[in-house]
């Protein structure tokens, strides 16, 4: 049975190995094309259960992890997420970042990625944040890794 679960801060620590064999799953595919590590995964995902206003959906099928969508406050994302908002004069304060929404492709269609954009946005309003935003890869139309049957995130 296909369920998503909210998560906030430490309590996505039992999860973070099965969420770091997720996103070397789902970005090794385009348009990611990411080849991770599962050290370097994991302790990216440990700095979401260091604070209290992080957030992760994670969506389960069972007991097995699926999909997870990750969010928390800019001010705690890495410097390259950070500069552009910081070049433009923003209050990193004001913003919540929304990070992956990953899915394994047979899980997908069938409204999740919608259900995770609806629980972050919840979770920031919660927050008192009344800025989001995201990051998505972008890739040429002809980019010789691209599936004839891609489907855009947006």
């Amino acid at each position: 049975m296909v369920k998503l679960k909210t998560l906030i801060g430490q309590d996505a620590e039992p999860f973070i190995h099965d969420l770091a064999h997720l996103r070397m799953t789902v970005f090794r595919d385009y348009p990611y094309l990411y080849e991770g590590g599962l050290a370097y995964e994991q302790d990216y995902l440990i700095a979401f259960t260091s604070s209290e206003r992080s957030f992760m959906a994670v969506v389960f099928d069972d007991e097995r992890v699926v999909g997870a969508s990750t969010a928390m406050p800019l001010i705690q994302e890495h410097t390259e997420f950070k500069q552009p908002f910081i070049d433009k004069g923003y209050t990193l304060q004001d913003i919540f970042y929304f990070g992956e929404s990953l899915l394994l492709p047979e899980y997908r269609g069938q409204g999740l990625g919608v259900k995770f954009f609806e629980a972050r946005e919840d979770h920031a309003r919660e927050q008192g944040y009344k800025l989001a935003t995201f990051c998505a890869v972008e890739r040429p139309d002809n980019h010789p890794a691209k599936p004839e049957n891609y489907q855009p995130l947006h």
